[in-house]
């Protein structure tokens, strides 16, 4: 499993290519020829870059869902909308597909983002805004998630 730390901006080019900033290139390297899956994302308007044995990892998940539920092939039919298979070049480029620029909006200003396990890649000005929402509510999400019951562990 890949943990991956850092934000990063960068900038795509005409044609949709970023140059995967060298702080990522080297966190990733031990699974830079695997390539990748690159993806909407469920809850907001950016993009999920899942390295393959990660994507692997979900999909093995995934695959253990009844197909016989409506509800089950709706939710993977809408999760896999999209998905691209795509590398990083050997110039350390990523291209996105036009499709998937559409989706998040993305313009020519770029931010880059470990989510822990994947990287998430956004418009600038919307990734601003979603931390600027997030913000808000922060305090409280934080407590609700991460803050257990106090409890006293004993060997």
């Amino acid at each position: 499993m890949v943990n991956l730390i850092g934000t990063y901006e960068c900038k795509a080019d005409a044609k949709g290519r970023l140059m995967m900033p060298v702080a990522f290139k080297k966190q990733l390297s031990p699974v830079l020829q695997d390539g990748f899956v690159l993806k909407r994302a469920v809850f907001q308007s950016c993009l999920e870059l899942y390295p393959m044995a990660e994507w692997n990892l979900l999909m093995q998940k995934i695959n253990k869902l009844n197909r016989f539920k409506k509800k089950n092939n709706d939710f993977i039919r809408k999760f896999t909308a999209g998905v691209k298979v795509v590398e990083i070049d050997a110039a350390g480029r990523l291209l996105i597909p036009k499709d998937l620029v559409g989706f998040a909006g993305i313009t020519k200003d770029l931010v880059l983002s470990s989510a822990v396990n994947i990287l998430e890649i956004w418009d600038k000005d919307q990734y601003e805004k979603a931390i600027d929402d997030a913000a808000v509510d922060f305090a409280d999400l934080a407590e609700e998630v991460m803050g257990f019951d106090d409890e006293i562990e004993h060997d």
